[in-house]
């Protein structure tokens, strides 16, 4: 151990002072050095990273369960030809779904007993296997309390030696006899999951489009280990429940175009009673052609009445939404959104949208809200409309504890063992240097410009009402969400307005920011990475918010291995675009692989059928290195702490700090 001078001791014996009280004695630092050199040693730990869920629940679950196929590789690992096919997927199914797929196999199996002995013994090898990157005490951390000290004895016992192999089967035997045995494997089952992943990234956009967010938050914040970078939708709903109504309008409006009133009024318990009674009457003589609901599952059946009413409700928080929005607009000159104020260019005489002099054809030009003279004011009706929602969605707890998850444990970007993490776009200049964005007078760019953009989201939600940037941070969640700016979204509109009401399909095209094409550029991704301080001989920037078009022969890796995008389409509504259904990015201690996902077909199917995701793997880089844990972030700070604790020592030793014990 290198000899540390007394000087440099005296200086930190404050410090060491405080780390006494944790570790009090020789021994204590002793052993805790001995225990963090051990852990360093260790293969580093396996983690995924997920983009654009967008409420797709059922495929999030499966994808977590099944560890992207990690579980069912390492089943294949283990048993190899020593099991039927049909055995290690029925083994998998049972690792995946352990409480359903018991009951079906009770009522197919006659000799539950031989079943569960036979089972029991698979299902500890498979645990032994993943849980062997892990130390004995992070694998008990994991553990139930009930089950916790049997695990560990089958864990750490070798089957090889025919004295612990009759220990092993009388632990087993025991379990049988004293009908814990479904207990135990579903236990068994969660463990297998939970040590199989041992972090998740989320790259944003949660929320919108699919059936079940709410489901997908409720699991997160459960979880053992994430971490979230906020997507546009993720702002979206975090300015809806920091009371900004523009965002309201435009998470109902979502709602109502994917039919997905049941994430708003059985997820978070949203009143929808006011809209629905206000759309009615208001739109009661209009067919709202462009209006109705995209319904992506085939299964999902809606009857004429309720299709109508969705429409209704569809347009008339649509127009909501466009008068809220130019409220924001016109407090922010500075947003440069003007063009976004469109109602004013309808010509109801003509029925035609005037824009720079030309006549643009619309698909409807029915707009009994709107005053001519004054289009953006809010009727009486639509304000008392507003004010309910306004109430329902700030004062929802479930949204409050979800909203609250996600500020926990997200932010806008993240930097993870050489890897940069953001869910969109960082803006940039045509040649490729960061691009200056102001905010509130100032500009900012590149790092500086994200840990802005952080600090107004928390000033929108936390911040007392008479804080100094409140009103302007609640604005601005908006202005994340579609603002031309926003590394969130980075395009030149939203072009929510062209595509309900303008049948020229030209002004339905939405310009992407610069990085979108000048991320394929090597020299470009270092010079990002440069600037938000990523070291590492492999690093990378990893992004989602953009669908892969595979089905086109795009490719989610990109400058030559320095970008990773990772939006496969999650989403049904993307799956004509995409060809595929999602990817999941997976960095083990031997490199990265980026797994290709199929549709998945139900949940029901999978337990019932033993049918998993079809997933088809690629090597995005691989080491003839394994890495460890002194490899990663979590190891640098290890050895630091290693380093601290050497120092402890030699204060104990040199009576600089005096033993506690």
């Amino acid at each position: 151990m290198e000899r540390i001078s007394e000087e440099v001791l005296k200086e930190d014996s404050r410090y060491l002072a405080l780390l006494s009280l944790r570790f009090p004695s020789i021994a204590a630092a002793s052993t805790e050095i001995i225990n963090l050199e051990a852990i360093l040693n260790l293969p580093k730990g396996t983690e995924h990273f997920l983009a654009d869920l967008h409420g797709e629940h059922e495929a999030f679950q499966h994808v977590l369960r099944n560890a992207s196929g990690t579980i069912k590789r390492k089943v294949n690992e283990i048993f190899g030809n020593s099991l039927f096919e049909s055995e290690k997927k029925e083994l998998c199914t049972l690792i995946y779904y352990p409480e359903q797929k018991l009951q079906l196999i009770k009522e197919q199996v006659q000799d539950m007993d031989s079943w569960y002995s036979v089972t029991l013994n698979r299902l500890v090898k498979v645990c032994q296997n993943v849980s062997s990157k892990y130390t004995r005490s992070k694998v008990r951390k994991a553990l139930p309390e009930e089950f916790s000290y049997i695990i560990q004895e089958l864990l750490h016992e070798s089957s090889t030696e025919p004295n612990k192999q009759a220990y092993i089967n009388v632990i087993i035997s025991t379990i049988i006899d004293t009908l814990r045995a479904d207990d135990f494997i579903i236990t068994m089952c969660n463990l297998i999951q939970r040590l199989t992943i041992d972090s998740l990234h989320i790259l944003g956009d949660i929320f919108d489009r699919g059936p079940g967010p709410h489901i997908i938050m409720d699991i997160l914040c459960g979880y053992h280990n994430f971490d979230i970078q906020w997507g546009n939708h993720d702002l979206l709903w975090m300015g809806a429940a920091s009371g900004n109504d523009a965002c309201i309008a435009n998470v109902l409006r979502l709602a109502m175009r994917y039919a997905n009133l049941s994430v708003l009024e059985d997820g978070y318990g949203i009143n929808l009673l006011p809209l629905a009674t206000f759309a009615m009457d208001t739109y009661a003589d209009d067919p709202c052609t462009s209006f109705g609901p995209r319904i992506e599952d085939e299964d999902t059946h809606i009857d004429d009445k309720t299709l109508r009413l969705l429409a209704q409700m569809h347009k008339a928080v649509s127009v909501i939404q466009f008068k809220l929005e130019a409220g924001i607009i016109r407090r922010h000159p500075e947003f440069k959104m003007e063009d976004r104020l469109l109602l004013e260019h309808i010509d109801r005489d003509r029925k035609v949208f005037v824009l720079d002099g030309k006549d643009y054809e619309m698909i409807s030009c029915y707009f009994p809200t709107v005053d001519p003279s004054d289009p953006y004011s809010l009727t009486p009706e639509e304000k008392a409309v507003v004010s309910k929602l306004h109430e329902s969605f700030t004062r929802s707890e479930k949204l409050r504890r979800h909203i609250k998850c996600i500020f926990r444990y997200g932010c806008m970007y993240n930097v993870c063992n050489s890897n940069l993490l953001f869910h969109a776009s960082m803006p940039l200049n045509e040649d490729g240097s960061l691009k200056d964005v102001e905010i509130l007078g100032k500009k900012y760019r590149g790092k500086k410009l994200l840990d802005r953009v952080g600090q107004l989201v928390r000033t929108a939600y936390f911040a007392e009402k008479t804080a100094p940037e409140k009103d302007f941070a609640v604005d601005y969640m908006w202005y994340l969400w579609c603002g031309k700016d926003s590394p969130a979204f980075d395009k030149s509109k939203m072009a929510t307005f062209e595509r309900y009401f303008l049948a020229d399909r030209e002004m339905h095209r939405e310009e992407k920011g610069a990085y979108y094409t000048l991320r394929n550029n090597e020299e470009v991704c270092d010079r990002i990475l440069d600037e938000f301080g990523v070291k590492g001989e492999h690093r990378h920037i990893i992004n989602g918010h953009v669908p892969v078009k595979a089905v086109q022969g795009e490719k989610p890796v990109r400058a030559n291995g320095k970008l990773m995008v990772i939006d496969g389409g999650f989403s049904r509504a993307y799956f004509p675009e995409t060809g595929i259904a999602g990817y999941t990015l997976v960095y083990h201690s031997r490199g990265f692989q980026l797994v290709q996902h199929e549709p998945f077909s139900s949940t029901q199917k999978a337990i019932e059928e033993g049918q998993d995701i079809k997933s088809t793997t690629q090597l995005v880089e691989m080491s003839s290195k394994r890495m460890f844990v002194r490899d990663t972030d979590k190891g640098r700070e290890l050895m630091v702490q290693i380093e601290d604790l050497k120092k402890l020592l030699q204060a104990y030793r040199a009576g600089i700090i005096k033993e506690r014990v």
